[in-house]
């Protein structure tokens, strides 16, 4: 089935689903790396790490079955970071990902962010490439995660 002819839906965080934002995000961390202690807090306590700090978290479903999330978190005043993107492998290759991202940056858009920024890892062509298909450019590395190689950031 074209991903045309299927109702795709992008809607922001609600408690009941945590377990989805863990198990979407935990398939890929332990697929490709290793869960560091922050991913296990961040992972269980989104409200606390994400919400309650200022952030936000998107998931995008294909026909009502939850495909895919993004957090939008808070760094600073006009920052934001990309955090936490995760596609069902199932669903990879149907856009979902480039639909979570631009759901993501309009609403940092919506809060007059200057800013986002992102860490990942190169070894994850495709998400690399959407990044830099949004305008993101690679700059200095800096960051907090063991994982990552590489540090992007999109001007607004």
């Amino acid at each position: 089935m074209d991903v045309t002819t299927e109702k795709v839906t992008v809607k922001e965080y609600e408690p009941e689903l945590q377990p989805w934002f863990e198990k979407l995000n935990r398939d890929w961390i332990e697929k490709y790396f290793w869960m560091e202690p922050i991913d296990f807090e961040v992972l269980q306590h989104p409200d606390k790490h994400i919400i309650e700090k200022g952030g936000y978290i998107f998931f995008v479903s294909l026909n009502n079955e939850v495909a895919g999330t993004v957090a939008l978190k808070f760094v600073e005043p006009g920052v934001y970071e990309f955090t936490k993107m995760a596609v069902d492998e199932k669903f990879q290759g149907k856009k979902l990902g480039q639909r979570l991202a631009e759901a993501a940056i309009e609403k940092a858009r919506q809060h007059k962010a200057s800013k986002i920024i992102l860490y990942s890892n190169t070894i994850l062509g495709p998400a690399i490439n959407l990044y830099r298909k949004l305008e993101f450019v690679e700059v200095p590395v800096d960051g907090p995660y063991e994982r990552s190689n590489i540090k992007m950031e999109l001007i607004l």
